[in-house]
């Protein structure tokens, strides 16, 4: 196939028509990455033999050289797998001839060029080339992040059948090696749904691991202990005293700690450790996580590479977890879930995040609201009560009722979920339903990511600069249209018209979203919306965001109460660049609810893993910058944030000054100490968020005063 729009499975490519190139799209991911060829060239589809690792699609040509439009590690390989090459940080490799499978990582999808040549790596004014010998037959191979389950598991929901079904949720491993601590080397887990009698499809078939989970019969033991049986590829079986054990050892989990602490340790632990000792195997980065425990602890890595996972797991667990915990980087997220059986199919979405699962039985007592001073209006016009007041009686239909409130507990992970009954306050609230349509997103080609903006009050319209945020992108395009004053007509139909992101600015009543007619109430609509995420930058639009959900919608951020508008505005505009940046949008509320007075009065509903589009560098990033002004010196530290697809487990490599040491993807770096014009290269590679004396700036605008 030579076409334009040559498809396979979700990646398609496009030959570009301004330069010599193809681009590679992941519709359902909305991802978009430019590869630039010397010569004009002929781009075919081709079968996909070349490359060690699966791939969605393959695409050859030839040339002489191949340019990535971003600074990127480059991984070679031979044709046996063994890394012969590993370049970082701007460093030239030069290889002699030879078949060389080349892995590029920064790209928003899984990136492959296949070729017999010599291999020369360079690195290019923020760009990084491969040269060959001459013009030279390559084959580039890519494959989506987007991931679905092998079928369906049904299950009642007491608790023997909910240990068998938990013990199935391994069959998604691609591998027990410690590689699956890489997120694309562990697959989807099969999905749930409660029934009468158990059934498992015939492909849904656990690996024989040897390593058991051993909990009292309860069903929130069982709920908790998902993620680390998805994990392990362990089987879950009854007893009564909760333990991991395999060939020759065991390990408590309930030792001094309550039950979920314990799991989430054993998670924690084993995890971080696989981490390390996938260093001896397809990627043998220096990492700087491996290079302080090896300080620390007598562990053979290269050995513990080698053993069986139920071997590893045993020496893994002879060090104690108190004397790990400062080394183990910060978890990404905890989810609190009601262990009642409509929660159950739940459990493989928390597992596939790797999420630790705590199990509430009865909601925190409602928090008393404090007040709130404004000296601006509410967004929730004239009529709005008190400040303070932000709770009030029920049988309201759009008010929220003081006995639903709950008060989850607080948690050290960088993000916090609830699943369940009540209003959350502090944390996004997931639902079963828009996790399924992250399964089920259509590939629907787009030659843009869709921004819709709606601005339905006159006082409001400065506001609607917002639309100059979104797409400031080099290799990403984006269609942002913005609406004044729809009427209810108009503004039900553009519900129903597909756009990636709906930026609601305006009122919301209790009859529903204000139009310049009247009321839409969301509510009352029939069949589904086309809007898949959104921001309803409203007072109390909970109710209206809740029925997006229920109608289509993956995931969106609403307001609990009445917020004034000034701030209201503010956290809008900050959402808005997040989400350019990359920020989930749990991650990017995140960062807001830190410099916003209001972001608290916010909330994440459905999946708070929905992205607007990917990070130019892989993990979405906040660079922490403090200056040392006598010395004309900077220390600067950088915060990854979790996404879908460069989840915990994913490396990163900091290109902030020479250094060549990588980084497990998740929570903060360690301290750089740097000059102004390193710190001003750095600054230019990408747009990113980052902090100076405690106030968020955007690299692409400042310069060198505001680091003095």
């Amino acid at each position: 196939m030579t076409s334009d729009d040559a498809t396979f499975a979700a990646v398609r490519f496009e030959a570009l028509s301004d330069r010599p190139g193809i681009r590679l799209v992941d519709d359902i991911e909305n991802a978009r990455f430019e590869v630039y060829a010397a010569d004009p060239i002929d781009p075919t589809e081709t079968p996909s033999d070349d490359f060690l690792f699966p791939i969605d699609l393959a695409v050859s040509f030839s040339t002489a050289t191949l340019t990535i439009p971003k600074l990127s590690t480059v991984v070679v390989r031979d044709a046996d797998g063994r890394t012969v090459s590993q370049s970082s940080n701007r460093e030239e490799v030069a290889l002699e001839p030879g078949s060389y499978c080349v892995e590029i990582t920064t790209a928003p999808v899984k990136l492959y060029v296949a070729v017999e040549s010599s291999v020369a790596v360079r690195y290019d004014d923020g760009r990084t080339v491969l040269a060959f010998a001459g013009p030279t037959p390559v084959t580039i191979g890519a494959r989506s992040f987007h991931e679905k389950p092998a079928g369906t598991v049904t299950t009642p929901a007491d608790p023997e059948s909910l240990m068998d079904a938990v013990s199935l949720l391994g069959s998604a491993l691609q591998t027990t090696s410690p590689e699956r601590s890489f997120p694309t080397l562990r697959g989807h887990p099969p999905l749930f749904e409660l029934g009468d009698r158990f059934e498992v499809p015939d492909r849904v078939r656990p690996p024989d691991t040897g390593v058991e989970i051993v909990l009292p019969r309860r069903r929130d033991a069982v709920f908790a202990s998902a993620s680390l049986a998805y994990y392990l590829g362990a089987a879950v079986v009854p007893g009564t005293e909760p333990r991991l054990r395999g060939d020759g050892w065991q390990h408590p989990l309930a030792d001094g700690v309550d039950l979920e602490t314990g799991i989430g340790r054993a998670l924690r632990q084993a995890f971080f450790l696989d981490c390390l000792a996938r260093t001896e195997g397809y990627y043998p980065v220096d990492l700087h996580e491996r290079s302080v425990v090896e300080r620390a602890f007598d562990l053979d890595f290269p050995a513990l590479y080698e053993l069986a996972l139920d071997e590893r797991l045993g020496e893994y667990f002879s060090v104690p977890f108190d004397d790990l915990e400062p080394h183990l980087p910060e978890w990404s997220l905890t989810t609190d879930v009601r262990p009642t059986p409509e929660n159950v199919e739940m459990l493989p979405f928390l597992a596939n995040d790797l999420s630790l699962i705590r199990c509430p039985s009865e909601a925190a007592e409602p928090p008393k609201p404090e007040p709130q001073a404004v000296t601006d209006f509410l967004r929730d016009g004239p009529a709005a009560a008190a400040a303070g007041d932000f709770l009030r009686s029920e049988g309201e239909a759009a008010r929220i009722d003081p006995d639903s409130i709950v008060q989850p507990r607080s948690t050290e992970t960088m993000e916090h979920a609830w699943v369940g009954d009540g209003y959350p306050l502090g944390t996004s609230k997931a639902t079963p339903e828009s996790y399924r349509r992250r399964l089920t997103r259509d590939v629907t080609e787009r030659t843009s990511i869709e921004i819709t903006i709606v601005c339905n009050d006159e006082e409001m319209r400065d506001e609607g600069v917002v639309a100059d945020l979104y797409g400031q992108r080099d290799l990403l395009q984006f269609d942002v249209e913005i609406h004044h004053d729809l009427s209810v007509a108009e503004m039900e139909a553009l519900l129903r018209e597909p756009t990636n992101f709906l930026h609601y600015i305006g009122h919301v009543d209790d009859d529903g979203i204000k139009c310049s007619d009247g009321f839409l109430d969301v509510r009352s609509m029939e069949g589904e919306v086309a809007v898949e995420s959104f921001l309803l930058n409203a007072c109390r639009s909970y109710q209206q965001g809740h029925a997006l959900i229920e109608r289509g919608s993956y995931g969106g951020v609403v307001t609990l109460v009445e917020v004034a508008n000034l701030p209201a505005t503010k956290l809008g505009q900050l959402l808005a660049r997040l989400l350019n940046c990359g920020f989930s949008l749990r991650s990017a509320m995140s960062v807001a609810k830190e410099e916003v007075l209001v972001g608290h009065q916010y909330m994440v509903l459905g999946d708070g893993g929905t992205v607007l589009c990917q990070s130019e560098s892989g993990v979405p990033a906040v660079v922490h910058v403090s200056t040392d002004e006598e010395n004309e010196q900077h220390s600067v530290h950088i915060r990854y944030y979790p996404s879908q697809h460069f989840g915990i487990g994913s490396l990163m490599i900091p290109y902030i000054n020479d250094s060549s040491v990588y980084y497990i993807g998740t929570g903060d770096t360690e301290e750089f100490e740097i000059s102004t014009e390193q710190l001003i290269e750095f600054l230019d590679l990408e747009i990113l968020p980052l902090k100076i004396k405690n106030s968020l700036y955007w690299s692409n605008e400042v310069c060198k005063d505001d680091f003095v």
